[in-house]
């Protein structure tokens, strides 16, 4: 079973030379830690960042340079400041390969909720909105199930949508799943975990072909 670290690396994976990637809040912010070094990569902030890098060493933090979740973060040589208006034309012209977002849901058909649960105050949708309506490769980061064991990977979800039909692979403590017009196609176990244990932490469709191969981290 993975934590949110071994969740992260194991999405960094898919992170490709050239990519300009946009990092959601929560465990999508420390994929920019274990990233290739060898491979070139731009991470983009809705709040007007380009070229972000990791996170800031204790005592090294300024607290003028931070991402859209308002931590701080630094920046790789060549990185650039710009107005939101300029970040989510880039956004919205579709020029981000990758968004990586948590979520506190997603249905079997891509759906995704990751920004309110009733009744509790918000502060906003954000640029999630934006994001899941421009981006055309978009994997989730997060926990299987919820705190009190119930799946948080859904036939259909009960809470507000972000955005729907648009999640192609989701990341979990458990699991590397694929979403299809089938429903959740699974391709990764984690390590340790059983393929009857991830059945039974999905309530949506749950798609097994053959032998599940254990996550390389």
């Amino acid at each position: 079973m993975l934590d949110k670290i071994g969740i992260a690396k194991r999405i960094a994976k898919e992170v490709r030379d050239g990519y300009y990637v946009n990092l959601g809040i929560g465990i999508p912010t420390l994929v920019a830690n274990y990233v290739d070094q060898n491979i070139s990569v731009e991470f983009q902030s809705e709040n007007g960042v380009l070229g972000m890098g990791a996170f800031p060493f204790e005592g090294e933090e300024d607290a003028d340079i931070i991402n859209a979740g308002k931590q701080t973060i630094t920046t790789l040589p060549g990185a650039s400041f710009f107005d939101s208006v300029t970040s989510f034309s880039m956004i919205r012209g579709q020029h981000v390969d990758l968004t990586i977002l948590g979520a506190m849901e997603v249905s079997e058909g891509g759906d995704i909720a990751n920004w309110k649960i009733p009744g509790k105050m918000v502060k906003g949708m954000g640029g999630a909105m934006d994001l899941v309506a421009s981006a055309e490769n978009i994997i989730v980061a997060m926990m299987h199930t919820n705190r009190t064991g119930a799946s948080k990977l859904l036939k259909k979800c009960s809470l507000p949508l972000t955005g729907v039909g648009c999640v192609k692979k989701i990341v979990t403590n458990l699991a590397v799943i694929e979403v299809t017009n089938k429903g959740f196609k699974l391709l990764e176990r984690a390590p340790g975990v059983s393929v009857q244990q991830i059945i039974n932490a999905t309530e949506g469709t749950l798609i097994v072909d053959e032998d599940i191969p254990e996550m390389i981290i």
